[in-house]
């Protein structure tokens, strides 16, 4: 196995380079600040930007948390990548994560300098020190999964196809702003959630009224119980599971919370009158 290192200052944008970067090394596996991501999907791991300081994600990053460490090793045994590229703040992190983790030492330095311009840094430092937003080189759905409760953007990078002139190849980031930031703690009141989960309710056919939402919250995830009143004639059970798949939309896209339960009661319905014309 061989392995690689892109190194350079914290906020510099080592993350959104990693996946250009490993395309072009043809290394199959990236290690970014405690997670191990294969192509569009994190393979395992705990995201340094989860933790609630700053010295946790520091331990988070650097895999001193043995467990963790030793799940990282096992995925890796079974993935057996050819190339593997580790992403630091310096060859010495580089070196440290790659001794934890049980893999050979970098067998090339990459510096971020070389992959990206100035012009390019300056602005990965501006949005992280005046917006806190950091990159996680993994498509956005992967990253709720490990960011429930954090607004995630998506981000998307090109990469041109190796021997196929002006041909591209699309593929999707991540930005966050990490609970160890000032920006990064986002709490949603239940008023929120219950407006949004009514909204998304209402707005399908077959349902006159959102009627009673009970929302509960546990560990950043959602459970969520409504009560519609369904139109006459309408079928129940392709309605409801509209409903579900609507509200659990709408709170997801809306506030980056995990929905665990959409529960459907059916206890109303609508009869609408029609109007009929008298005559004479």
């Amino acid at each position: 196995m061989e392995v690689f290192a892109l190194v350079g200052p914290s906020g510099t944008g080592k993350s959104h380079r990693a996946t250009i970067v490993a395309h072009q090394l043809d290394a199959q596996a990236i290690i970014d600040d405690g997670l191990l991501i294969q192509g569009n999907r994190i393979l395992a791991g705990v995201s340094a930007k989860r933790q609630p300081t700053r010295i946790g994600a520091i331990k988070s990053a650097l895999f001193m948390d043995e467990q963790q460490a030793n799940i990282i090793k096992s995925v890796l045994s079974d993935l057996a990548p050819g190339r593997v590229l580790i992403l630091g703040t310096s060859e010495a992190m580089a070196e440290r994560i790659a001794e934890r983790l049980g893999l050979p030492a970098p067998a090339r330095f990459i510096r971020i300098e070389e992959v990206a311009s100035e012009k390019e840094m300056r602005k990965a430092k501006y949005l992280r020190t005046c917006h806190s937003k950091h990159v996680i080189p993994a498509p956005t759905l992967e990253v709720k999964k490990s960011f429930p409760g954090t607004l995630v953007d998506p981000l998307q990078v090109f990469l041109r196809k190796k021997g196929v002139p002006g041909k591209k190849d699309w593929l999707e980031q991540s930005m966050v702003r990490p609970t160890f930031t000032y920006h990064g703690k986002l709490t949603i009141a239940n008023s929120a959630l219950t407006a949004i989960a009514g909204h998304a309710a209402a707005s399908v056919k077959g349902v006159s009224s959102s009627g009673k939402i009970t929302i509960k919250e546990e560990d950043c995830c959602v459970f969520i119980d409504i009560a519609p009143t369904f139109t006459f004639g309408c079928r129940l059970h392709e309605v409801a599971s509209e409903i579900q798949h609507k509200v659990k939309e709408a709170i997801e896209d809306m506030t980056g919370l995990q929905v665990k339960e959409v529960n459907v009661n059916i206890k109303k319905l609508s009869f609408l009158k029609e109007k009929t014309e008298a005559t004479g």
